[in-house]
């Protein structure tokens, strides 16, 4: 994020910046003289641990100059206080988990790192909502709620802070009722009251959520949750072809019926499951859908007939249901497990992992997946596509060696200006970060690009 306030999107922020090692220390006595010498860090390990990551890889050189570590908003305010004043960057980081690079600190800077910043704050049950910090992982969230029958429903990967569920419940920025940020120059505001609706001024809430933190730092996050669903049923079905399994699910969405998730696993994650033993199931090595549902006894066996007449209309080769804790644990954890598995599959330590989130109009679903694989096996590359079947968001993921980086980032290439053609986008959940910089004009066209950055000037 730019500490520096600004008139118009063509300022060079880089000009701007004062990253002489004189500036960096004197920023950094300031922070250790007003925050504590434990919380600024300039250990070059810690450093590189911040930018480079098995998620988002950087380049040597990208690494923050200092990361700081604070307790709450307010030390947050101090630390953005004395960038700006020094005119120096900042990127925010937590959970690591950034895919695009969100993380890296291109002009390195100062990395906050929110991870001492892991409070539950309150929790009204009544009201069925939860204020917390950033730090807060969903599963840890997840497991506090229990004890009030409720659920934080998005449902992201590994190491996610605040996914799958999507379908039924709806994005992540759909579940965030409000938001304490602190902007650039270490003012701090609060984007909204408690209610779950409000039409008091703009909308600075979503602003925010889709800002990948160019526009401030959150410390504080309201978040609406709901009551745990009764009855959870996890279902799954394979077939011969990805164009079955998404025809399946299309039946099964058109029906009306309410359904959880909706999950597509192509045959190459099916192979990656079993060949990396993270399951302790063995997995039939076909296009597989997982779906869960929930509800009334009633409303399940319908369901559950409905999902299962769609799939044998469909060429189905397996079905299986269960409501066992230890079959859904299994099963669900697979779909979870896809790309640790496909990591798992690099031979070498320098080979690579190159991915991209995708989403289309869901009717254009099956083609583009399908195309996808055509254009990985003509490059002669190993590769797995995963789909929200619901809401049209995939996942490609292609795993090669070093020297052959080049062949992958060209199929990547291709599939973002695929999924444009097809009216869609390039990032239907991870975000812009650094990697998608360009493909964000390629997509929404250069006034749309300059308006936003107008917006963060």
């Amino acid at each position: 994020m730019n500490p520096q306030a600004a008139t118009a999107s063509s300022v060079d922020w880089v000009s701007q910046y004062d990253l002489s090692n004189e500036n960096i220390s004197n920023a950094s006595d300031q922070l250790k003289k007003l925050l504590g010498q434990g919380k600024v860090v300039s250990d070059l390990d810690v450093r590189r641990a911040h930018s480079i990551t098995k998620w988002s890889a950087a380049a040597p050189s990208q690494i923050p100059a200092l990361v700081v570590f604070p307790d709450n908003t307010t030390d947050v305010a101090v630390i953005m206080r004395v960038c700006s004043s020094n005119r120096i960057p900042v990127v925010g980081y937590c959970g690591g988990t950034s895919l695009p690079g969100a993380i890296t600190a291109t002009q390195t800077g100062v990395s906050v790192d929110f991870n001492r910043m892991n409070k539950i704050l309150a929790t009204h049950a009544d009201d069925m909502d939860v204020v917390l910090q950033p730090a807060v992982g969903w599963e840890e969230l997840n497991d506090h709620l229990k004890a009030h029958d409720l659920f934080f429903p998005p449902d992201p990967g590994p190491g996610a802070k605040i996914g799958t569920n999507a379908y039924r419940y709806g994005a992540m920025r759909q579940w965030v009722i409000s938001m304490t940020v602190v902007l650039a120059n270490g003012t701090v505001i609060k984007t909204r009251q408690r209610p779950r609706k409000s039409s008091a001024g703009y909308d600075l809430t979503n602003l925010m959520v889709g800002s990948e933190g160019t526009l401030g730092l959150v410390t504080e996050a309201v978040l609406k949750v709901t009551p745990i669903p009764q009855n959870l049923h996890v279902a799954i079905a394979s077939f011969p072809t990805e164009h079955a399994a998404t025809s399946a699910a299309m039946t099964l969405i058109r029906s009306g019926l309410s359904i959880d998730a909706v999950e597509l696993l192509d045959k190459h994650g099916m192979w990656a499951i079993n060949q990396s033993g993270l399951s302790s199931r063995k997995w039939i090595e076909s296009p597989t859908l997982f779906l869960k549902v929930s509800g009334l006894p009633s409303v399940i066996q319908t369901l559950s007939e409905t999902i299962r007449e769609a799939a044998e209309r469909n060429q189905c080769e397996s079905f299986d249901i269960s409501a066992r804790e230890k079959d859904i644990d299994i099963w669900w954890g697979a779909r979870k497990q896809v790309l640790p598995s496909l990591l798992a599959m690099k031979k070498h330590d320098t080979d690579l992992h190159l991915g991209e989130d995708t989403a289309v109009p869901i009717s254009r679903l099956a083609d583009i997946m399908k195309e996808t694989h055509e254009a990985i096996e003509s490059a002669g590359l190993t590769g797995s596509v995963l789909g929200h079947v619901g809401d049209g968001n995939f996942h490609t993921s292609i795993v090669c060696p070093e020297d052959r980086k080049d062949d992958g980032e060209r199929v990547i290439s291709w599939l973002r200006k695929r999924a444009i053609e097809l009216e869609g986008t390039v990032t239907g959940e991870h975000g812009i970060g650094l990697k998608l910089k360009d493909s964000l004009v390629d997509e929404l066209g250069k006034e749309a690009v300059d308006t936003m950055r107008k917006v963060s000037a």
